[in-house]
């Protein structure tokens, strides 16, 4: 297990986590067990999820569900119940984004051939980008959120993307519905306000995991043209470690640190959302 940048005591407290077999939810699924928390890693590939809880020990257990399929959600947190009691936090962390979605020009060019541009985007593809990031923070948060309500210290962390803030040239269907997550957190976070159930969400930066690698390093393993990019509009000048969430992800959680935080879009970016490029 990675160190933790401070100690946030969990003890007692149940936490669920989607995606919780990838790069960054897994790191985010072994602090909160490192914490104390019990930990609920719901993967829809189930051997990846049990990689991560056997990594935490017997405070976490591996599920299969499909953040998109209401009843397979269900079921998991009927069985989260039954052996723990009352889900506390939950990590809405599955997401990600599709080729079909993609387009292969940074910009519209009319004489350019055999590229994918904007108007050959697969509009399933499109709709499968938006249901992942979009439904799949949503769904999550109609199954576990009900019974959260007045438990001490509920709260609800969403993981959102650079691209709320600026849309991303190639993916803007990723782009958006990651806005759509912000715009939804704020938008929970008010409604849920008045039940002391507070919902805040995290904006990575640029961070090398499964599936963006190959669109940042070639085959060789040398930067791309995009990574230089990124890298140049990123103040600090490199990548970010999974570990650097984890302070965000502590404090969000914290009863004692951010009983008073609710609605927040909070950017762990190197600089890159407060950099103008000149």
């Amino acid at each position: 297990m990675q160190n933790l940048p401070f100690q946030v005591d969990l003890t007692g407290k149940v936490a669920v986590v989607t995606g919780g077999g990838g790069v960054l939810c897994s790191a985010f699924a072994k602090a909160l067990g490192a914490c104390g928390a019990k930990v609920a890693i719901i993967n829809r590939t189930l051997e990846k999820g049990q990689k991560v809880a056997d990594a935490i020990g017997e405070n976490a257990m591996a599920l299969q569900a499909n953040v998109l399929d209401i009843e397979s959600l269900k079921a998991a947190r009927d069985i989260i119940r039954d052996k723990w009691g009352k889900i506390t936090i939950l990590i809405n962390g599955a997401g990600g984004n599709k080729p079909a979605a993609t387009t292969d020009d940074e910009f519209f060019d009319a004489q350019a051939k055999q590229v994918k541009d904007f108007f050959q985007l697969d509009p399933e593809g499109i709709r499968s980008v938006f249901d992942l990031n979009f439904l799949g923070t949503l769904l999550p948060t109609q199954v576990f959120a009900r019974e959260m309500i007045g438990m001490p210290g509920a709260n609800i962390v969403n993981i959102s993307s650079m691209g709320a803030y600026l849309p991303l040239t190639k993916v803007l269907a990723y782009s958006a519905a990651k806005s759509a997550v912000s715009n939804f957190t704020q938008g929970l976070a008010t409604y849920f306000a008045p039940s002391g159930l507070r919902v805040n969400a995290i904006a990575p930066g640029f961070f090398v995991g499964e599936q963006n690698r190959a669109m940042l390093f070639d085959s060789d393993g040398k930067p791309t043209k995009r990574t230089e990019k990124i890298l140049a509009g990123t103040p600090m000048g490199r990548f970010g470690e999974p570990e650097e969430l984890l302070g965000t992800l502590l404090y969000l959680v914290s009863p004692q640190a951010a009983s008073f935080v609710t609605g927040v879009v909070i950017p762990v970016d190197g600089g890159y959302t407060a950099f103008s490029g000149v």
